[in-house]
Parts: structure tokens; C-alpha cells; sequence
């Protein structure tokens, strides 16, 4: 099976130098996890290996393993800080899977009983909001 080839001008690639902003909450040497700015609940985040792998298919399994350590720990961390009753981990390959951004990414997503996802509207969240949904996750990162 072959995919087509990264693109380094991805959004998350862009982010990941960045030349574009972000609310970044976890940083380690081979992962970021930063709040997602169309967030399906609040606190929505993303992880992603620092370096360039379009999908699952073609990430090294150290990074990979990396990621899925700090997708742990994001998800323990959304717990703590949005009071969740779960987390929706999520992670999409190519087009047909439901991917968006050809960067490898998971997402955490806090989960309440009873409380359906926004909707993808393509709206960008408040960026005030999402300040301070980054700073409830760097305190509950900092107690784990």
C-alpha cells in the first residue's frame, strides 16, 4: 500500500515551525499536543509527532509511540481539567477515513453523559476561550 507523499506545508507542519500560532499545552522532543480551534467540546486537543508523517501508515514506530504516550497523558489531563466523565480518542487515514490534515494527529475530546459534540460548523473557536481552556490543561499537567 502506498500513500502520496507528506506535504510540508500542511497546516501542522506550518504550526510545528511556527508560523502559525497556537495553543500549545504539552511539549516534549518528538510530541506537541495543542487545542484544536474548531473544538467539538471544550478542551478539544490534538497530538502529533514532531516530525513529518502523513499518516499512521507511514509514521515511525518510535514516534508513534511517542504519540500515543502523550495522547495518554492529554487524555488524563482533559479529564482532570474540563471535570469529564470520558475522553473520545480519535485518529483518521486519508480522505476516505475521515482525515482532514495530512499530518498525523489524535484527538482528545472531552466527553460529558447526556452532552452530544458541536457540530463541524468551520468556525474558529474564541481565542480568549481557547487561552484559557490551554491554561485549565497546563494546571492539570503540572498535578499529574
Amino acid at each position: 500500500m502506498s500513500t502520496p507523499a507528506y506535504d510540508n506545508d500542511n497546516i501542522f507542519a506550518k504550526i510545528l515551525r511556527g508560523e502559525i500560532p497556537s495553543h500549545k499545552i504539552y511539549e516534549d522532543e518528538l510530541t506537541i499536543a495543542f487545542l484544536d480551534v474548531m473544538p467539538k467540546s471544550d478542551g478539544h486537543a490534538l497530538v502529533l509527532p514532531k516530525n513529518p508523517s502523513r499518516n499512521i501508515f507511514d509514521t515511525a514506530e518510535s514516534d508513534l509511540n511517542a504519540v500515543i504516550a502523550t495522547t495518554q497523558k492529554i487524555a488524563k489531563a482533559a479529564m482532570a481539567a474540563f471535570g469529564a466523565d470520558g475522553v473520545t480518542v480519535q485518529q483518521n487515514n486519508e480522505g476516505a477515513g475521515g482525515q482532514l490534515v495530512f499530518h498525523l494527529h489524535f484527538h482528545v475530546v472531552p466527553r460529558y453523559e447526556g452532552v452530544e459534540l458541536r457540530p463541524q460548523t468551520g468556525e474558529m473557536a474564541d481565542n480568549d476561550i481557547l487561552a484559557g481552556h490551554a491554561d485549565k490543561y497546563r494546571k492539570a499537567l503540572e498535578s499529574l
